[in-house]
């Protein structure tokens, strides 16, 4: 029987608990909501540390993280094998600790996705973070044989087989069927024009020039930023001269717009971008960002879809994707497709709709709705909704 460790006042054992138990559960909740889009940053690290081979495991290792986060954290709230589960928070922890200082300091993925797109933090911001749990798991730790449970071994017992479910079901269903909350700029009731411009008077981004400098008669070298260069008024002298390129450092952030790296082309590279995303009437937005892995058989779909609204309500359809035109015009044929196709780098496409392929309904540049393609309505169902209005 191991001693019960009293080096900590219960009531601060009980605030670590509660606390680290509910963020674990809000971040695995928060991820799993879009566990494709967190998929797509553990190809980032995967990238990082040179193990691209991991990358076709990536979704997979998504839905298990954000579930292994909610069943570790109710557990511990819970009070279930409260050994085994403070040694599994302490190990992910440091884990996630060693990602985000890794992050930071080597300035390589510059958004960690602890908290989804909801809640979008830096590098170092997240590294704090993790930190500070650290220090409330190690209190758990520590304590960890004196944790008590919450409920009778049959109903803790139920409630932990719920959690499990729960917590791999929600990430099984939102990569099937969309986020239930939808954090991104593509969200509907978003106005994708809007979200593109930069208004009036906003403030850009700065950044400080270096400037290596060599004096031609003497060798004397220098340093200087462009705010000294200036001021010194050194660049007169011809004595001086620049050796190499300036380096330019981002000092401080100015306004962002939520939508900046969206450029529509057509095959002969000619920008449709607010041609098609400011489109008055209702048209529909094919986005299959990668042909060679889409779902053929949602595709066949809307393309009939698509043909029974061009005859019906003369509706504009377009197909975005990341392929070459060489490609998609092969696939196009391939399947007969009557869509216009556009491209656009992928990051964009895979940000407008979590889906390949997925579908946005738009008018005046407002994206109207949007679905997986395992729910996209029937041509009726669409009719009735939005046309016969």
């Amino acid at each position: 029987m191991k001693k019960q460790n009293t080096i900590f006042p219960p009531a601060l054992v009980w605030f670590c608990r509660v606390a680290v138990g509910l963020l674990f559960i809000f971040s695995g909740l928060i991820k799993a909501n879009d566990p494709l889009g967190f998929s797509y940053k553990l190809e980032e690290y995967f990238e990082v540390f040179h193990m691209l081979f991991l990358s076709n495991y990536a979704l997979g290792f998504a839905i298990f993280l954000c579930a292994l986060e909610m069943i570790l954290g109710f557990a511990l709230l819970i009070g279930w094998r409260a050994v085994t589960v403070t040694w599994g928070l302490l190990l992910l922890i440091i884990f996630f600790g060693f990602l985000t200082f890794y992050s930071a300091f080597f300035k390589v993925v510059q958004t960690c996705g602890c908290f989804g797109d909801a809640i979008p933090l830096t590098p170092w911001q997240s590294f704090s973070k993790d930190m500070v749990l650290l220090a409330l798991v190690l209190v758990l730790f520590v304590t960890r044989y004196a944790l008590k449970p919450v409920l009778k071994p049959v109903a803790a017992q139920r409630a932990f087989i719920i959690a499990v479910l729960f917590s791999f079901g929600i990430g099984i269903y939102t990569y099937n069927f969309l986020p239930v909350l939808d954090f991104l700029p593509y969200k509907v009731g978003a106005n994708i024009p809007d979200e593109m411009k930069t208004p009036p008077g906003a403030q850009p981004d700065e950044y400080e020039i270096t400037y290596h400098l060599k004096n031609k008669a003497t060798g004397q070298t220098k340093v200087m930023n462009n705010t000294e260069y200036l001021k010194t008024n050194i660049w007169k002298d011809n004595n001086w001269e620049i050796v190499g390129q300036p380096e330019s450092k981002l000092v401080k952030v100015g306004f962002t717009p939520k939508i900046r790296d969206l450029v529509i082309n057509d095959a002969q590279g000619n920008n449709y971008t607010q041609e098609l995303m400011g489109n008055p009437f209702y048209n529909l937005v094919i986005v299959a960002y990668n042909l060679n892995h889409t779902d053929e058989d949602a595709i066949n779909r809307l393309n009939a879809l698509a043909i029974n609204l061009h005859q019906n309500f003369n509706t504009r359809t377009v197909l975005l994707t990341s392929n070459s035109p060489t490609d998609a015009a092969a696939f196009a044929r391939a399947h007969k497709l009557v869509s216009e196709i556009f491209y656009a780098d992928g990051v964009p496409l895979k940000t407008m709709v979590r889906s390949n392929p997925g579908v946005l309904l738009m008018k005046n540049g407002v994206v109207i709705n949007k679905w997986h393609y395992h729910n996209m309505p029937s041509y009726d169902v669409l009719v009735k909704t939005y046309f016969q209005k």
